[in-house]
């Protein structure tokens, strides 16, 4: 895998991340065959690997540590998943990976199985290194669904596997160290009516018009919101959002609907109760939806779930991974990040955490996705720089 002298090549990197490629890891598609992979690999070399199956068995993290077996350390948490090619022009396959231009394109190239080639590439510098804290590594699944892949794993820290003194999310910042990013909360509305003729819309209870309804009542929250602005300033946009993303509903034209589906979201700044503003919009419904489809005495009811609730990440000024961080990638100050990660759920349970890695986020999720070559020799530089600071 490496040179003789045990140094990581950017060519090493490459015959790994082609490999990591080649897994067809789609959130909806088992990430077993990959983890077997990498389990396999890294126990040839002697390192301790824990598999933390999911409640179905389909799919499974791995947590490795090498070095002494004691709390403390750094993980290096990555996840396996990748979203989805359907109904997108590449330009080739998008799970063979292919080098030109000084850009490694297929799909999680950049999002995120870089960093996880550049990690497993360093794992013999890590093994020969006298390291005095261990270094961890983590790779998850669904966390372009749901972000819960971590949740089983950082459970068992401190107990069945070593608690870490901090977390390094390696999502593609291009090496800036972000230590903040808004929460991610998914909702799916059901509203619930009885159909009838459309010539004779008394006879029933039109759902379309309890979810426009329920939609403008959105728009009006998603405005306050604008107005509220971020308190910290530092978000792009500089407030918290709230989407409706899908609406589904009827069946016919002349037939009123019996059920509208709505799927929104909300992505909140630090002050932003995500449940609040539900509460509010269940008041609503109960208040204004309601009595108005109801009105001509048929059934109708409002419903909202919570899909996904990805916690935000919440800077914390001077932390142990922030100040590492920044100095390990030559940094003079943390940045924000527009999107959610799993370093919420590391904070939560107490851990220091920011998100840190290779590449940039503008190149993931798209067609022909690519990760620079340069990045790659950066995240290494990245690598050697943490195993010299635990030493």
């Amino acid at each position: 895998m490496t040179q003789s002298n045990g140094t990581a090549t950017r060519a090493d990197v490459l015959t790994l991340l082609e490999r990591l490629v080649a897994f067809n890891t789609v959130s909806d598609r088992s990430n077993l065959p990959l983890q077997d992979y990498v389990e396999a690999m890294l126990r040839a070399q002697g390192v301790d690997v824990v598999r933390v199956p999911n409640a179905t068995g389909d799919k499974a993290a791995l947590f490795a540590t090498i070095g002494p077996k004691v709390d403390g350390g750094v993980v290096l948490s990555g996840h396996t998943d990748v979203v989805p090619v359907e109904g997108q022009n590449w330009s080739h396959d998008p799970f063979t990976l292919r080098v030109a231009d000084g850009r490694a394109y297929g799909r999680g190239a950049v999002d995120m199985k870089a960093f996880a080639a550049i990690t497993l590439a360093t794992v013999p510098e890590m093994l020969k290194a006298p390291l005095r804290k261990p270094i961890h590594l983590m790779l998850s699944y669904d966390e372009e669904t749901t972000c819960l892949g971590v949740v089983d794993t950082i459970a068992q820290m401190g107990h069945t596997i070593p608690r870490p003194g901090l977390v390094f999310v390696g999502e593609p910042t291009e090496l800036e160290v972000a230590d903040a990013h808004k929460g991610v909360t998914v909702f799916r509305t059901h509203v619930h009516g009885s159909e009838a003729h459309s010539s004779k819309p008394h006879l029933g209870a039109h759902a379309i018009t309890g979810a426009v309804a329920f939609a403008a009542e959105c728009d009006v929250i998603a405005r306050e919101l604008k107005a509220a602005g971020d308190p910290s300033g530092r978000f792009d946009p500089p407030f918290a959002t709230l989407h409706i993303g899908m609406i589904h509903g009827g069946h016919a034209r002349n037939i009123l609907a019996n059920l509208c589906v709505l799927d929104w979201e909300i992505r909140a700044v630090q002050g932003t109760d995500p449940q609040a503003v539900l509460a509010r919009l269940n008041r609503f419904a109960a208040d204004k939806i309601i009595p108005d489809l109801t009105a001509d005495g048929w059934p109708a009811s409002v419903e909202t779930q919570v899909l996904v609730d990805v916690p935000g990440l919440l800077p914390e000024a001077g932390s142990p991974a922030e100040t590492l961080a920044l100095r390990l990638a030559g940094r003079n100050q943390t940045i924000t990040v527009p999107y959610g990660t799993e370093a919420g759920h590391f904070q939560k349970a107490g851990i220091p955490t920011v998100v840190c890695g290779p590449g940039s986020i503008n190149q993931a999720h798209q067609p022909d996705e690519w990760i620079a070559l340069e990045e790659i020799d950066r995240g290494l530089a990245f690598n050697r720089a943490l195993i010299a600071s635990l030493c």
